[in-house]
């Protein structure tokens, strides 16, 4: 947009610009300084970049645009985590991935007392998932010097991860615990975790689909001692910028609702796009919807249609 001779500015919800970038994805697997330097490019170009920022609680989409904001774009993901909703799970010690990964990524825990982050002192740590992000989690435990354990309740063939970063979490030192289903998160009398109470599964007869079921063993139970645990079983989009903005029209799953061909929301002149379109997907498919919306969004600023006017709209 800026390229296109339009002004534009950002607002960021954390004290620094790059969203998933900067807190989601370890250092080891994107350079922090990567990042900043394309924030910096950003900055070069007249972008203007509002941190600390939270839109739907400063200030809503409504008030955006009257405020004097000619179109505005939604790009502000999937960072709802979702939980097992076992008994424990509120326990002293339970993680969503989402604050595992921000602590040591974004407010330096590792780092402490030279920033104030509180780090987490564990021993062993349990990951719960199957996903790159789950990947992501073990591999970081093991570099603030813990036992790192991955629980998958399906096979490894089932794992959504891709193969080589399963491969490497493997390689580096991190014990997969497959066909294994956390069924309760104990606690101590402090209400911390000391261990994650599991059962074995065994793969059933494929769907309909072809993917094959997995149901529990009876009797199978057994306990992985542990003091963290970190829950990474996806995430949805946070609900705060359509509940303080009346006129977004929502998915059944949280998503925005938009014109698949233009992107455009079920408000004029607001366009969204990445996870909080399509839900937990990859930074490239993100980055990809993103370019097509600013298209888009030059068009609508130029007053020219969007698309062909006889075509039927998605909304």
């Amino acid at each position: 947009m800026a390229i296109a001779g339009h002004e534009v500015e950002v607002f960021e919800a954390l004290h620094l610009p790059g969203g998933v970038l900067m807190y989601g994805i370890p250092q080891f697997r994107l350079p922090k300084e990567i990042v900043a330097h394309e924030v910096e490019q950003l900055k070069k170009l007249g972008v203007k970049i509002h941190l600390n920022y939270l839109i739907g609680k400063l200030e809503s989409v409504d008030q955006l645009m009257r405020e004097g904001f000619d179109a505005v774009f939604i790009g502000s993901g999937a960072g709802l985590p979702m939980f097992l909703g076992i008994p424990g799970e509120n326990s002293v010690g339970v993680f969503s991935a989402n604050e595992f990964l921000t602590r040591f990524n974004l407010m330096k825990a590792y780092d402490f007392p030279n920033h104030a982050t509180t780090p987490i002192h564990a021993k062993h740590i349990i990951t719960v998932g199957g996903g790159n992000v789950a990947m992501d989690s073990s591999r970081t435990a093991l570099r603030i010097g813990a036992k790192s354990t991955l629980v998958y309740r399906r096979a490894r063939e089932q794992m959504p991860a891709r193969k080589e970063e399963v491969h490497h979490a493997e390689q580096e030192g991190v014990n997969l615990q497959l066909l294994t289903n956390p069924k309760r998160v104990i606690a101590d009398e402090n209400g911390k975790v000391v261990a994650l109470e599991c059962v074995k599964m065994e793969l059933g007869e494929p769907d309909e689909s072809g993917r094959r079921s997995v149901t529990e063993i009876p009797g199978s139970e057994f306990q992985i001692p542990c003091d963290a645990i970190v829950v990474s079983i996806g995430n949805r989009p946070n609900p705060l910028i359509p509940m303080t903005c009346k006129s977004l029209s929502t998915t059944r799953k949280g998503t925005l609702e938009v014109d698949p061909e233009t992107l455009q929301t079920s408000m004029a002149g607001v366009f969204a796009g990445g996870d909080v379109v399509s839900g937990a997907a990859t930074v490239i498919s993100a980055m990809g919807q993103a370019k097509k919306a600013a298209a888009n969004i030059n068009k609508y600023l130029r007053g020219e249609p969007l698309k062909d006017e006889a075509a039927p709209s998605a909304l």
